[in-house]
């Protein structure tokens, strides 16, 4: 047999400590591969978030749309034209110059181009351009007379738009140049270029606005409308005023009722009329009544033309609805107001009524 020699004490420590500290970096090792391979993961989930949510991004999108407007602005064209105010017999002239580079609106690469010119003060006085066939360089040289007071100046839009005339369709409209006469100093003659913009939708003419009271005692069933004036009325006759006045109409489930009408005020288009109706309606009929306000330009010769209209009640809408709604909750108390007329046919239409029939309702 053979004598095997006793194993230290002290060397068998040394081989425990050397297989701990060995495991210890071998665990060290696996940890720091796990790690290093999560964190390519997770910086390219940051990196995707932030390039898509990320502000610059945000900053860079509005400025190509802003380069793209201003293209498209540019495509337009320019449009000469130039403007004499007559002080002494209160006469606004227009002269339509030419156009340049104008947006190619037909197929064959071309336009045929002609200029609509009004003012926004009144909008039935528009003037018409010949029309020039295949150019996108009209040479207009035409002139154009309006007739505007010194003290409406400063309210007054001057709008140029060109249009590509179409025979057997709509006229497409190629660009505008909107010019408030109050940014213009009139006082010396102007010429000057400007780039067309994008026209604008069409705009609603401004029939004036009218200042009425409307008061209700439900224990009574009296309905007051006291109307007090108006202002910046259409104009209606030749010499650029109107000779106004009011009628005051009860509609009742759409059939009409009652009416009444003020005096005549010649040759203004802000007239003071201060004058008061009383109607009788009873407490159960109130939300079934629609009062209809409209101005009218009286004319011995010819038919009274209607300026404009608007109504109130429970079908309303707008201020006009605020207004009737006050007045009911403000029992016995007179509320003014000013309103926006519009346009009879959109009353009418909103009304609906129905044929004239008399009701078992007499009125006072």
């Amino acid at each position: 047999y053979l004598n095997i020699a006793p194993v230290p004490k002290w060397a068998l420590i040394t081989v425990a400590v050397a297989g701990a500290i060995l495991l210890l970096l071998f665990l060290v090792c696996i940890v720091k591969c796990c790690c290093s391979k999560k964190k390519p993961k997770k910086k390219e989930t940051i990196g995707l978030c932030a390039v898509s949510n990320s502000s610059t991004t945000n900053l860079v999108q509005p400025e190509m749309e802003d380069l793209e407007w201003e293209v498209e602005q540019k495509r337009r064209g320019k449009l000469q034209y130039s403007l004499e105010y007559n002080f002494r017999i209160q006469e606004l002239k227009v002269g339509v110059k030419q156009a340049v580079e104008l947006k190619a609106m037909d197929s064959g690469g071309t336009s045929d181009p002609y200029v609509v010119v009004y003012l926004t003060s009144d909008m039935r006085k528009r003037y018409e351009t010949k029309v020039y066939r295949k150019t996108l360089n009209p040479i207009f040289n035409e002139s154009f007379i309006f007739q505007v007071p010194q003290a409406e100046v400063s309210e007054s839009t001057l709008v140029m738009q060109i249009y590509d005339f179409n025979r057997f369709a709509k006229h497409d409209v190629i660009g505008e140049v909107r010019l408030p006469l109050a940014s213009v100093n009139l006082h010396h003659v102007i010429e000057q270029w400007s780039d067309l913009a994008v026209a604008s939708k069409v705009e609603q003419e401004h029939l004036g606005e009218i200042c009425f009271s409307l008061r209700y005692v439900p224990s009574t069933g009296k309905l007051t409308v006291l109307i007090l004036e108006a202002k910046q009325l259409k104009r209606m006759d030749s010499n650029g005023l109107s000779d106004p006045f009011v009628k005051v109409h009860l509609i009742l489930n759409r059939k009409k009722w009652k009416k009444k009408r003020t005096s005549v005020k010649k040759n203004t288009l802000s007239p003071y009329f201060n004058e008061v109706f009383v109607f009788e309606v009873p407490f159960s009929q109130i939300q079934n009544v629609d009062v209809v306000i409209s101005v009218w330009d009286h004319d011995k010769v010819t038919k009274n033309e209607p300026i404009g209209k608007l109504f109130l009640g429970c079908r309303a809408t707008g201020n006009q609805l605020r207004h009737w709604s006050d007045m009911l909750s403000n029992p016995r108390r007179p509320l003014a107001q000013w309103h926006i007329l519009q346009p009879p046919e959109v009353v009418d239409k909103a009304l609906g009524l129905k044929s004239h029939l008399k009701l078992p309702l007499h009125s006072r």
